[in-house]
């Protein structure tokens, strides 16, 4: 164990990359925060240091890591729960998004109970699972959805067994993202997207208005109407640019369904896509520019399918690639919508709440992907968690490097739209310096993350020497986080909050999530997001009782506005409910994912739940050992976990797969001492590891998830192997 923080000296920090000069500097502002006698809690020290901003973005990270473990050094997660290093403030708390409808409605929802956003704020969470047709009330007033014809009410439980909300309404909520709104406040002036292309990082960042946005959709929308027939599916399959931007919301203003497709899928994947969709055209770019490089896109789409392509051009205003017959160049295809005598004008087409705007799809990493349709109550559920919980607002401006093919990417899109805030777009790939550099130009207010491209920022201090202090929120999906790299990212802009959120395609949107008026740990949620209920069982699908730190299945109630209803290609209620457990009178709904609830009411996903192994009797899940074996030593870069059953049968066998950095040599005995020490004295003295394979890579989806199954049978089949020897 390292050095608490009162044993810190000079010669520390020097080591952590200050000069002596500095050094000197900094040890006495430590020393004026750490001596006095009421900071002897760790949290009421490490609250201190950020108050008085003594940690900068501009230090040597290596000075950032060691204050951090100095201070939580003698910290006992096993009877604390995850360290905090982010404390909401009263003051600022009532001027969040959910503390200003607190203040306003919980003394007369909630009664003498309610006290203030902060103290109240698990009371108030919990009277929206409880009671979410008020809730919805409430924040449908905050948002700029305006219905064609209003809805009958917020939930009628008398028609379907899991409620239908909003019956009877009408509306197209596209047009919702582009007319000026009183509620929030924006006009035709108000700055809706902001962009950059690759290369471009001395040029000045690019801007539409709400108006400019507005017309080139109308303009887009006409010259659907005159190539395609109304309710048609069209596919989106390349990178979310301004003009991807602009097709899907015309796609959806002209009452036609968007299929999305991301650009990193094979030829193969785009056609499986459009089979299933029934895609009667897609819209794509001729290269893809990421990185400095060129990478071919047209030639993958018409490989995967035969249906109508309009094609973009990557640079400029010419194609690179020759078209077939049936295909349209940008130019041709927006040159009918020109001609006519209104193309400035477009009447949106109007549809009931629960019509179909967009197809989406599960990973696909067995069989076919799931095709998940999104209604228009989708992006609602998406766009008010977003108010909720990383409280966007007008004047944010929202940048999270995605594509249109995965949840985050329309997430993203209605996020702003639907708050008034602007959306930020890069143009190129996230993973070097001109991304960075586009945030800090941009002013970037809030940043969207996946942890794998956190590692990289990190491990290449690309971003060093840039300003990230607009920044108010990060936000963090789609795998686990690493602490070390969310400590990192955090101390950028000064430990502004990570809100983490975990959830689905099919749910429209996170189930658990950080929350702004909640102490934050890295790597750790802290509530479940605003309307969600659910509970954690046990393995005999039994609920654990509500707050007692457990580890389980999670099931979740399955009254959760912008939830699928069906499947285009699957029985739904096979997938999300067969076999679910009843609770209080409710079936249960699937999600697959295994929860941990720590002490301090903090959640940890633990992976699937096919990703659990049972060691000597025990359930643990392959998250848990992974996080211990990937800090075992230096020369780690990742690990897997995974259990394999002997061909003889017996207990399974705990097998560890590495990948190793780069100019590190390590044989698998070696690392196999290392990583039994490292699981036995942090996690169950009882386990063993088995075996220990060194890999260059991890199989993954196409968004990124490591393939612990495919690894599983990779490992059995050759244990079976080695047996026979």
């Amino acid at each position: 164990m390292g050095k608490n923080i009162w044993e810190l000296g000079v010669e520390d920090t020097v080591k952590a990359g200050l000069n002596l000069e500095e050094a000197v500097e900094f040890d006495r502002i430590l020393q004026n925060v750490v001596l006095v006698p009421k900071r002897s809690d760790p949290r009421e020290v490490w609250r201190e240091l950020m108050a008085r901003r003594v940690l900068k973005p501009t230090h040597p990270y290596g000075l950032h890591q060691l204050v951090y473990y100095s201070v939580y050094a003698n910290w006992d997660s096993s009877s604390n729960g995850p360290p905090p290093y982010w404390f909401p403030s009263l003051d600022q708390s009532k001027l969040t998004n959910l503390g200003k409808i607190m203040e306003l409605h919980g003394p007369k929802l909630l009664g003498a109970s309610y006290k203030d956003p902060i103290s109240s704020y698990s009371l108030f969470q919990k009277f929206s699972s409880q009671h979410p047709e008020i809730y919805w009330s409430i924040v449908l007033e905050e948002l700029s959805v305006t219905f064609h014809k209003e809805p009958r009410c917020i939930l009628d439980m008398a028609e379907k067994s899991k409620g239908r909300w909003l019956p009877d309404s009408i509306l197209n909520i596209a047009e919702c993202c582009l007319l000026p709104s009183s509620r929030p406040l924006r006009d035709d002036n108000s700055l809706a997207i902001v962009w950059r292309d690759e290369g471009g990082d001395n040029s000045n960042v690019n801007r539409m208005t709400l108006k400019e946005l507005r017309e080139k959709v109308t303009l887009v929308a006409n010259a659907l109407d005159a190539r395609f027939s109304k309710g048609d599916a069209i596919a989106i399959d390349m990178p979310m640019t301004v003009h991807a931007v602009i097709i899907y919301l015309a796609i959806v203003l002209a009452g036609f369904v968007v299929v999305s497709i991301a650009d990193s899928f094979s030829a193969n994947e785009v056609a499986v896509r459009l089979r299933i969709s029934n895609a009667k055209g897609i819209f794509t770019q001729d290269f893809i520019l990421r990185g400095g490089k060129k990478y071919p896109l047209y030639s993958r789409v018409i490989e995967g399918g035969s249906c109508k392509a309009i094609v973009i051009p990557a640079t400029g205003n010419t194609l690179e690639v020759d078209l077939r017959e049936q295909d349209l160049s940008w130019e041709e295809f927006l040159s009918t919508a020109k001609e006519l005598p209104r193309s400035n004008c477009y009447s949106a087409v109007y549809h009931s709440i629960d019509a179909m705007t967009n197809i989406l799809f599960s990973s696909g990493t067995t069989g076919d992907p799931k095709a998940i349709p999104w209604t228009q109550l989708s992006p609602i559920r998406a766009v008010a968690d977003a108010w909720a919980h990383i409280d966007i607002h007008v004047g944010d401006i929202l940048c999270w490097p995605t594509n249109l093919g995965w949840v985050v990417g329309p997430t993203s899109l209605y996020s702003c739209l639907l708050t008034g805030a602007t959306l930020a777009l890069y143009h190129g790939s996230p993973l070097g310096r001109g991304f960075g550099k586009f945030v800090e130009d941009a002013g970037v207010t809030l940043l969207g993350t996946v942890p794998s491209l956190v590692k990289t920022w990190k491990d290449t201090q690309c971003m060093e020497g840039l300003d990230w202090t607009k920044i108010r929120y990060f936000t963090s999906t789609g795998e686990t986080s690493n602490v070390d790299d969310d400590l990192w990212l955090s101390s950028r802009s000064y430990y502004k909050p990570i809100i983490e959120c975990c959830g689905g395609t099919e749910l429209a949107s996170s189930y658990i999530m950080g929350s702004p008026l909640q102490p934050q740990a890295f790597g750790a949620f802290s509530t479940a997001s605003m309307t969600t209920g659910f509970v954690i069982l046990d393995e005999h699908g039994m609920p654990y009782p509500e707050d007692q730190p457990c580890v389980g299945e999670l099931g979740l109630f399955p009254l959760y506005l912008g939830a699928s209803d069906t499947l285009l290609n699957a029985d739904h209620d096979e997938v999300y409910f067969k076999g679910m457990p009843i609770y209080n009178e409710m079936q249960l709904r699937r999600h697959g994912d295994i929860i941990k609830r720590t002490v301090g009411g903090y959640f940890v996903v633990q992976g699937r739940a096919d990703d659990t192994m049972n060691l000597g009797g025990i359930k643990t899940s392959s998250v848990e050992i992974e996080r211990i074996c990937d800090h075992a030593e230096e020369s780690i870069l990742e690990t897997a976990a995974v259990g394999v059953s002997p061909i003889e049968g017996g207990p399974e066998q705990l097998v560890i797969l590495v990948v190793l950095r780069k100019g590190y040599r390590r044989s698998p005995q070696e690392l196999k001492i290392k990583f039994s020490k490292a699981i036995q004295s942090k996690l169950n003295p009882l386990f063993k590891v088995g075996f220990v394979k060194i890999v260059p890579n991890f199989p993954r989806t196409a968004s990124n998830k490591l393939l612990r199954r495919v690894l599983r049978k990779q490992m059995k089949d050759e244990l079976a192997v080695r047996s026979q020897l």
